[in-house]
C-alpha cells in the first residue's frame, strides 16, 4: 500500500519528509491540501487528524502527523539499518538533538517571521535578527563536520536543509556563511536526482508565495 502524505509542495516540514521517502525509495502519494480554503479543517481530514496540521502521514491506516515523527517512523519501518537515524545511541542522539534544535529553535523563529507576512503584516526586523544569529551558530557547528553528525547524511541535515531553503524563500541572505554554502553545495552533490523537485524549485515557489502574500 502506498502511503499517503496530505502536505503543501512548498512546505519545509513537508519536505523533510518526502526527502526521505526519495532518499529510501518509499513510495509517497502526496495529496495537496489548501489551508486557505480551510480543506484542512473539513470533517473528513479532521477524522485523520483532529489537529489539523500538515504534514499529515497514512500508512495503511496508520496516522501521524509532526514531520520529525514521521520521517523516524519511515526510517524505523522501511529501513531500520540506515545511516539516516543511526542504531547506535549516542549517535542517533546526536541526530535528535539536532532535530530537536531545528523544531524548537532555528524553524521555530523562522516560521514567527514568515508567517506575519502570511497574515498581511511586516515582519518584526528582532526577530530576523534573533534567526540570523541562530544561523551564525549553526554556520559554527559546521565549520568542525562534513555533515551535521559527522560524515554522514542524517535526518538532521533534511530537516535543518529545509528551513534554511525556507529561510532563502523569504529572502534572507546567507551568503556571508561559508560553512553552510559549503554544507548545501555537498548536499546538492548528493541529492542531484531530486534536488530541484524538493529545494531549488519550493524556494522559488514559497518566495513567490510571500510576495504575493505581502502585496
Amino acid at each position: 500500500m502506498v502511503i499517503e502524505l496530505y502536505q503543501l509542495p512548498y512546505s519545509a516540514p513537508c519536505l523533510q519528509v518526502r526527502m526521505v521517502g526519495k532518499i529510501l525509495n518509499i513510495p509517497i502519494e502526496t495529496k495537496h491540501l489548501d489551508l486557505e480554503k480551510g480543506e484542512h479543517l473539513k470533517p473528513e481530514f479532521l477524522k485523520i487528524n483532529p489537529f489539523h496540521c500538515i504534514p499529515t502521514m497514512v500508512d495503511d491506516g496508520f496516522a501521524l502527523w509532526e514531520s520529525r515523527a514521521i520521517m523516524t517512523y519511515l526510517v524505523n519501518k522501511y529501513a531500520p539499518e540506515s545511516s539516516l537515524y543511526p542504531k547506535d545511541a549516542k549517535a542517533r542522539a546526536t541526530v535528535e538533538r539536532w532535530l530537536y534544535r531545528d523544531t524548537g529553535s532555528l524553524y521555530a523563529t523562522l516560521f514567527s517571521y514568515y508567517i506575519v507576512i502570511i497574515e498581511g503584516g511586516k515582519p518584526d526586523p528582532a526577530v530576523a535578527t534573533l534567526f540570523m544569529d541562530k544561523v551564525k551558530l549553526l554556520d559554527e557547528a559546521l565549520a568542525k563536520t562534513k555533515y551535521l553528525c559527522g560524515d554522514n547524511i542524517t535526518l538532521a541535515d533534511l530537516s535543518v536543509l529545509c528551513s534554511i531553503s525556507a529561510a532563502k524563500g523569504a529572502d534572507f541572505d546567507l551568503s556571508a556563511y561559508k560553512n553552510i554554502e559549503r554544507w548545501l553545495k555537498t548536499l546538492e552533490t548528493n541529492s542531484a536526482s531530486w534536488w530541484k523537485e524538493l529545494v531549488t524549485d519550493p524556494i522559488k515557489d514559497f518566495r513567490e508565495f510571500l510576495r504575493n502574500c505581502s502585496r
